[in-house]
């Protein structure tokens, strides 16, 4: 850093959002989906510095890179009958797995050497913590009653998991010979939990040391909820995939000085919301007042009343509101939570004093005034109330107690970003379905789909505990959820099923049908069995708007099922309730959620546990054994990994049959000094997009329809559809990814006026998939750019929602505003991110879409620059260049950060 931009940061008042600043972040995160075309570039790079006579062994990561494996799990299995049900997309288990039709039998564990051990480890033993339910409810884990030591897993998750090496083994493989290979670099096998949350409790330093020299500790990497780490103190934020790969290797993130806004949290939340409820609120608060592109940090008497997990999951939801991250500085509730969780005491006394010196540490009673900020805004905690979001968007929040007037609302709204248009005499529609033997009726609203999911909310132990503590009530209530309904509990790590565990609660949620099925990403990216037949016809006879109900933080229409419509975003306590009711067309406040054995009616105030009971359990439970045995876990791995071969070459061996690794087609046209910019001549438009285009719509992901022009690329190399698995585990093949781009169902091109993935070939009139056309039109030579609205490229960060639109020949795109860490995506793969002046778009331009598109780059390109566009049909009109700074100008110059690092080898 030089002097310049250290007096910039000083002098922030005048200079934020003027000039940029460099960041080098401490290490690097990386999670399997976007970690692999990212490990992928560094072996593809390898193979072109050696071709351009530069020595392939220079190229390594800088700075520490972790690599979690947590997002290959599919649900294959789930609940207690375990059926042997193939993912949509998933590889044929039996090939894959080789599982035995046999029950795996359970062993005894040693109790690591206590002597005062009053009872039995036996896992067939059921101990004071199992329950009365323990002799009924099979698969759940059990734990030794006096030292909290797990037996083993459930079946479903060993089954799982025994599918997942084997319909991922050339993935893994590749990620070992990575490990191996390149330094700095360190894989967590699969099986150990989500990236965001491993990140949390296992390396997260809080204070990083490096040749006796003492920094903060500070994150990037490939997923929006790395931000989760800054509810612990430490500063950390998703970026690019591109971007990432360039702090691997010790360059800096370059930023636009940001404005920081202080979040000031007053008052207390009322006994009924949960640490969702206030994520939600100050979500919303947030989305209205605008911090898109600022950092947030969060100030106030109420942050002393907020745990560590309240304040992650509070940091976790920053993307939805559009700031780069939230920042709860470190005080003594950090401090306290470390010790918990055994961190070092002489460490913590180290980092305090550290902390406390360099003035990064926040006092519960600070005498000298309210921070300096660029922006203040306040939130009284008591004004929140219980809510869910959807039920399309997760920004559309819903007072739980509005739930089924907002519902009927939807239902009678035009199609859009909450309605469904149901006809008013269809309403009330209801359609029969018999299954296992019962009659039940579906209608609108009816929950098909409850998932207590692995993403990141699930990491807030009060939160998962009142799931627990409510359907033991449930239960003991004698209510139950109807079998139909696809449940399943997927936590963020194996420390959330312990303390379920511990706690007593987790048969009852099992007995509801709340098993868990693994560790990893799974309902919530579409990584489920179907629903049944009788289900899916009748959702199909009757049109019938089914909801799903899930307590993640995605829920874009389509992303869990296609035939799902509606998606709700709630707590895990209310995902269960709302399981138990069945629909969502109700009003807990007046409509029992069932009856009891006796006919009473059972309202949800009767079984929501209280705020002291959820507490006291957590106190009780989410103790350090809980952290210790997970760190040891990480630590040791997992045998399937241990034993897993992989090679150690210098260049990765490629396979060129391979269907999940190939070599990408990004450094085929490198040359050593970058050329000339060329100008975009004669360009067609591929897509004529809306507003709030997302990265699920641009980027492949979920299963592969058989349908698709993926599938066929599949099918021609002799696999099945059972073979096909994801997007997710094909992202190092970049010929199933570039026909994955646009692939997704819903997206909505104004060619042809309805939901498809197909657009127009202007020059024949053809309509067809996205890649069929854009293949036509690279071999006919025609660049090509897509025209859309607002916020375009909103939700995940995902590097192939760029790199696909570039290898499916995409120049430019041209917007009216973008997200922000898909405009930088854009520019680090060479496509130019163009934007339309204030207060113009296509239709007040008079574009159809249908016109050719000219424009000429300068030669001094600079950062918002305006450039001239001049169309087919005579039309010319100024765009802005959308460049923030000196550093995006230069990597479009090279072509992309992947060429310009490439030169930097050779």
């Amino acid at each position: 850093m030089k002097k310049e931009d250290v007096m910039n940061i000083l002098d922030w008042k005048t200079k934020q959002s003027n000039v940029e600043v460099p960041f080098f972040p401490a290490r690097v995160l990386l999670q399997d989906f976007t970690g692999i075309p990212a490990m992928v570039d560094f072996a593809a790079m390898r193979e072109a510095v050696k071709i351009l006579g530069g020595d392939p062994k220079k190229v390594h990561p800088a700075r520490p890179t972790d690599l979690t494996v947590d997002h290959s799990l599919q649900i294959d299995f789930s609940k207690c009958a375990i059926q042997n049900a193939p993912n949509p997309g998933g590889g044929d288990v039996q090939k894959a797995g080789k599982l035995s039709p046999l029950r795996a039998q359970p062993k005894k564990l040693p109790c690591r050497g206590q002597t005062t051990c009053r009872g039995s480890c036996d896992s067939g033993e059921p101990g004071r913590n199992s329950g009365k339910f323990s002799s009924q409810i099979e698969n759940t884990p059990i734990l030794c009653p006096f030292h909290l030591q797990p037996v083993p897993e459930p079946e479903t998750v060993l089954k799982n998991q025994e599918v997942e090496f084997g319909r991922n083994r050339e993935r893994l493989q590749f990620f070992k010979w990575s490990s191996r290979v390149f330094k700095n670099v360190a894989v967590i096998p699969p099986g150990t939990g989500m990236a965001h949350q491993v990140n949390l409790e296992y390396l997260s330093r809080v204070v990083f040391e490096e040749d006796d020299l003492l920094f903060p500790d500070s994150v990037v990497g490939t997923d929006s909820h790395i931000t989760m780490v800054n509810g612990l103190g430490i500063l950390g934020w998703g970026v690019g995939g591109i971007e990432t790969e360039a702090v691997m290797l010790g360059l800096p993130v370059s930023l636009t000085l940001p404005e920081v806004v202080g979040c000031e949290l007053t008052g207390s939340s009322n006994p009924f919301v949960t640490s969702i409820d206030v994520v939600l609120g100050i979500t919303k608060h947030l989305r209205q007042v605008g911090v898109a592109g600022k950092f947030v940090e969060f100030f106030g008497s109420g942050v002393s009343q907020l745990s560590i997990v309240d304040r992650t999951t509070i940091a976790n939801m920053c993307p939805e509101y559009g700031a780069i991250l939230s920042f709860f500085p470190v005080d003594n509730v950090t401090l306290k939570h470390l010790e918990h969780t055994g961190f070092d005491k002489a460490k913590l006394k180290s980092m305090e004093t550290y902390l406390k010196a360099v003035k990064l540490f926040r006092h519960d009673q600070d005498n000298s005034g309210e921070p300096a900020y660029s922006q203040v805004i306040r939130i009284h905690l008591n004004s929140i109330v219980a809510s869910v979001s959807g039920p399309k968007r997760p920004q559309d929040r819903v007072a739980v107690t509005d739930m089924k007037r907002d519902f009927q609302a939807c239902l009678n709204e035009k199609v859009g970003f909450k309605g469904f248009q149901i006809a008013a005499e269809k309403q009330k529609d209801n359609i029969s379905i018999h299954y296992e033997g019962s009659e039940y009726k579906l209608s609108h609203g009816s929950v098909v789909m409850a998932a207590v999911t692995s993403c990141t909310n699930n990491c807030n132990p009060s939160v998962m505990l009142a799931a627990g503590l409510l359907a033991k009530k449930a239960v003991d209530a004698g209510l139950h959820v109807k079998p139909y309904i696809r449940t399943s509990l997927s936590p963020g790590s194996g420390m959330v099923t312990h303390y379920l565990s511990s706690s007593g609660v987790l048969p009852y949620l099992s007995k509801l049908g709340f098993e868990v099925v693994g560790y990893g990403c799974s309902t919530c990216v579409g990584n489920t069995a179907p629903l049944s037949e009788a289900v899916l016809n009748a959702v199909k006879q009757g049109d019938l708007v089914t909801c799903g109900v899930l307590s993640g933080n995605k829920n874009f229409e389509g992303r869990l099922c296609d035939c799902v419509r509606a998606n709700y975003l709630a707590s895990p306590p209310l995902v269960v309730a709302y399981a138990i009711a069945g629909t969502v067309n109700i009003d807990f406040q007046t409509e029992p959620l069932g009856t009891d054995a006796t006919g009473k009616s059972i309202y949800l105030q009767d079984i929501w546990p209280s705020r002291e009971e959820v507490h006291q359990m957590e106190e009780e439970r989410v103790v350090l054994s809980m952290f210790k045995a997970l760190k040891e876990k990480m630590e040791m791995g997992n045998k399937r990994w241990n034993s897993l071969e992989a090679p150690d070459s210098v260049l990765f061996p490629w396979d060129l049959k391979s269907t999940y690794i190939r070599c990408p087609s990004f450094f085929d046209k490198l040359t050593k000094e970058p050329v000339a910019l060329q100008p975009i001549e004669n360009a067609h438009v591929l897509l004529y997009l809306g507003d709030s285009v997302t990265t699920d719509h641009i980027s492949p992901a979920g299963s592969i329809a058989r349908s698709s022009a993926a599938a066929k690329y599949l099918t021609n190399r002799g696999l099945t559809p059972r073979e096909f698995n994801s997007y997710g585990a094909r992202r190092g093949n970049d010929a199933v990814m570039t026909r994955g781009t646009f692939a997704n169902i819903k997206l909505f091109n104004k060619f042809l006026g309805k939901p498809a993935p197909k657009t127009i070939h202007f020059p024949s009139g053809q309509t067809l998939d996205v890649f069929e056309a854009a293949e036509l039109y690279q071999k006919e030579g025609v660049p090509l750019i897509i025209l859309a609205g607002k916020k375009y490229g909103s939700g995940n960060s995902r590097d192939w929602a760029a790199k696909g639109p570039y290898l499916l020949g995409v120049k430019a795109v041209l917007a009216e505003s973008y997200e922000k860490i898909h405009k930088d995506h854009l520019i680090g793969i060479g496509i130019a991110p163009l934007q339309f002046l204030p207060g113009e778009n296509a239709d007040s331009l008079g574009l159809s879409g249908r016109e050719t598109f000219s424009l000429t780059f300068p030669e001094e390109l600079s950062p918002g620059v305006t450039l001239t566009i001049k169309t087919s049909t005579g039309k010319v009109f100024t765009v802005i260049a959308s460049f923030e700074n000196d550093v995006e100008v230069t990597l479009y110059k090279h072509g992309g950060l992947l060429n310009f690092v490439a030169r930097k080898f050779s």
